[in-house]
């Protein structure tokens, strides 16, 4: 069953109201029309069920969410992802910041660019990865703090002279990795990563991951491909381990 809920002068509460009807009548799609900055669209919903954003969402779209998926058929705001637990968040537009904080599980694709602070506090919970693939630019602090899981940043349509990332490129990172398209500055990087290139292993993943984000958003999986990628991993797993230790 599919439910379409006008959103046009609803406050965030209301429409999360009528969300959370929806889905407790059986609704297995939600598409949501006039959709105007409204926060935490997806947030209390779990369990496989699909919500469809016709316009512009609010901050911590899908936070907490498990195991729903949600299309946002524009752009996104800050805070896209927060905490989540699982499922898949589809921005076909930009997105800003903060985007998946502390993910633990979960697919987040954004088609456009984001931007600063993405997937800091990463973490992989059990047998959970979080993975979230950037189709254009990001802004600095990319992966700051990140524990676990997968960030890939591709810079498609990138303006000439433009930047594939912002400075602090992994800084304070001891888990995960993070996959690039192209050449990374090496200025840019945190001082507790490195560049390496791929193994047989990275580039299965990656492949996987690839697929099913050009799939999502039709983009051509072959053009992609056509520039090679490289790979930040953490060279410290306690990169603070001496901090707070007295001399």
């Amino acid at each position: 069953m599919t439910k379409t809920i006008d959103a046009k002068g609803l406050y965030y509460r209301q429409l999360n109201d009528k969300v959370q009807k929806a889905v407790a009548e059986g609704a297995q799609k939600i598409v949501l029309t006039n959709v105007n900055g409204q926060r935490y669209i997806g947030t209390r919903v779990s369990g496989p069920v699909e919500i469809e954003i016709n316009g512009v969402p609010g901050n911590d779209l899908g936070a907490y969410m498990n195991g729903s998926t949600v299309i946002v058929r524009d752009n996104g705001q800050d805070a896209i992802g927060n905490t989540m637990n699982s499922g898949k968040i589809v921005v076909h537009g930009h997105a800003g910041d903060v985007l998946g904080y502390a993910m633990r599980g979960g697919k987040l694709f954004i088609r456009g660019d984001v931007g600063y602070r993405v997937g800091i506090h990463m973490k992989e919970y059990e047998d959970n990865i979080p993975v979230i693939v950037v189709g254009g630019t990001a802004g600095s602090f990319l992966g700051e703090y990140m524990a676990g899981g997968i960030l890939v940043v591709l810079g498609l349509d990138r303006k000439p002279g433009r930047p594939l990332t912002g400075d602090y490129l992994g800084t304070g990172m001891h888990g995960g990795v993070i996959y690039v398209r192209g050449r990374v500055d090496q200025t840019l990087l945190g001082r507790e990563v490195a560049v390496f290139e791929l193994d047989e292993a990275d580039n299965q993943i990656l492949g996987t991951c690839l697929n099913e984000y050009c799939n999502d958003l039709g983009i051509d999986y072959e053009e992609v491909f056509k520039e090679n990628f490289v790979k930040l991993i953490p060279v410290s797993h306690r990169p603070y381990g001496n901090l707070y230790t007295p001399a």
